[in-house]
């Protein structure tokens, strides 16, 4: 209690402060050390070299950037493959793309769907899990419409579930942008994506804990002057096998790769498949129609070409290549002996 000062002490210490008058223990003792400001102390240097930033508990980001910007890639091309595919089975011009991806609870997600809605659970084994395609029914009518013949000039989207109908009608579609995303994903994994169900109400579908994290990519898809949304829901556990190859580096590196390495392969054994007509010429001659009419079986047709001359063999009718015609195990075969003459006479 001795260091606690009274009044008149206090008033004399204030005097000589105005007048400068202090004694030389009071000049020299130390000054009290000054309390830390808080906003100075946030702008320290020492401080700002710390990466300090706030974490929602209720949102926690389990997948980073980098692997959200390469899932986001990875659904580019697949918005590209869907847009072209259905602007071919529809005979019409659809416009698709990726518009956002974020990282949400799934009851953040199922929570923002309206109802009701056409809500699709897909597999893609052998990863676990199952994953959400949700068709807004904004642009569902519209393409129902137009399967059916309809203008939609003046289409009311209807409040209800989907008939058996058009649920029918509402899995060609399913199963144009099935076949898409499992081309998108086959760089990453080979899987072959499945629908498992449809449902109106997305409120009764769990297929992972409310508060787990999924990703969800949002898609705009456009027709003329109709507009609606498609939006993929995938957990994070369904996705968790693949972590590696979605690195940043990883990613690019191995896309690059199988593009370089497997590209003429590809390409190789697709037109391995493709079916050409194939048609050898013995010759060819001018008749009249009067001796076309009156052809006996035994008659014969003198033609300017030698025996010995070579037949020519066309493709997709273009001359090829040139033989010998034989016999081969029982059957007529033409034993090509060169390359023919893109104009040589049959």
């Amino acid at each position: 209690m001795s260091d606690v000062l009274d009044q008149s002490e206090v008033d004399a210490l204030l005097a000589a402060v105005e007048t400068g008058d202090l004694g030389e223990s009071e000049q020299s003792a130390p000054a009290p050390a000054p309390v830390a400001d808080p906003a100075i102390y946030a702008y320290s240097p020492a401080v700002q070299e710390r990466d300090v930033r706030d974490y929602d508990f209720k949102r926690p980001e389990r997948v980073s950037k980098d692997l959200m910007r390469s899932l986001e890639s990875l659904h580019e091309s697949f918005a590209r493959n869907l847009g072209t595919s259905l602007s071919g089975f529809l005979r019409t011009i659809i416009e698709c793309r990726v518009a956002a991806i974020e990282q949400l609870t799934y009851s953040e997600f199922i929570h923002a769907l309206p109802n009701p809605t056409c809500f699709n659970l897909i597999q893609a084994p052998p990863l676990e899990g199952q994953m959400c395609l949700e068709l807004s029914p904004l642009i569902i009518y519209p393409i129902l419409d137009r399967l059916l013949g309809g203008s939609n000039a003046e289409l009311f989207i209807p409040q209800r579930p989907l008939t058996s109908i058009e649920l029918r009608l509402v899995k060609r579609i399913t199963d144009q942008a099935l076949e898409s995303l499992s081309e998108a994903w086959t760089d990453l994994e080979k899987v072959q994506f499945e629908l498992v169900t449809t449902e109106s109400n997305p409120q009764l579908v769990q297929i992972v804990a409310p508060n787990e994290v999924v990703v969800v990519v949002g898609f705009e898809i456009k027709m003329g002057a109709r507009a609606g949304t498609m939006s993929l829901c995938i957990p994070f556990n369904v996705i968790e096998p693949v972590i590696a190859k979605l690195g940043s580096q990883s990613w690019y590196g191995y896309a690059g790769r199988v593009q370089r390495v497997d590209q003429a392969e590809n390409i190789s054994c697709s037109l391995s498949r493709a079916e050409l007509l194939l048609r050898c010429y013995l010759a060819e001659t001018r008749i009249t129609v009067n001796d076309l009419v009156h052809l006996q079986v035994g008659d014969i047709i003198q033609t300017n070409k030698s025996n010995k001359d070579d037949l020519i063999l066309q493709i997709e009718g273009r001359n090829k290549f040139a033989g010998k015609i034989g016999q081969f195990r029982g059957s007529r075969a033409l034993r090509i002996g060169r390359r023919a003459a893109p104009k040589e006479r049959l």
